[in-house]
């Protein structure tokens, strides 16, 4: 690279019949992931599973247990993935366009934890902090962590696939 290149990746993504595709594979990468973690693995380490559908329920007072589980799978399948691609990775791509992807991933994965048990368990729903750092508060940042890992690694696939591809 010479003194006059500079980084040529575009700080958003193009919007093609591939984005819609990248999207719904991340987050449901992402998402099977994170159901695995909360639900097969924390139980063993913390003594119980995470519950994201308890924590919709709390902030938007639903009764049905289904209907905040299909708001937490719609966000985590579609929404999250938007926001990395339209927030999170061109925020990194502006600010530190250097930074590994692992890391990018993780500080993805770090601020949706932040998102969900500050702004939505805190500020919405009134709970402690950060669950006052209980064992599943720790067990959440690994498995939101896992999730953004996910969805960085499973864009940056998509991305590299060529665009006639059948993957």
């Amino acid at each position: 690279m010479t003194m006059t290149q500079t980084n040529t990746a575009p700080l958003f993504p193009a919007v093609t019949g591939r984005l819609v595709p990248t999207i719904l594979l991340a987050g449901i990468a992402a998402d099977l992931t994170w159901e695995v973690w909360a639900r097969g693995i924390t139980p063993f380490l913390v003594g119980g599973p995470l519950e994201p559908a308890a924590l919709v329920q709390s902030v938007f007072g639903f009764q049905s247990w289904a209907a905040a589980e299909l708001i937490h799978a719609i966000t985590g399948i579609v929404f999250y993935p938007i926001g990395y691609l339209f927030i999170a990775r061109p925020l990194q791509r502006r600010i530190l366009p250097r930074l590994p992807l692992v890391l990018t991933g993780i500080g993805f994965g770090t601020g949706l934890w932040v998102f969900a048990l500050y702004v939505m368990a805190h500020i919405f729903a009134g709970l402690p902090a950060f669950l006052g750092f209980i064992p599943l508060t720790w067990a959440s940042l690994v498995g939101h962590i896992l999730f953004g890992l996910v969805v960085a690694y499973v864009v940056r696939f998509r991305e590299s696939q060529p665009a006639g591809s059948a993957r």
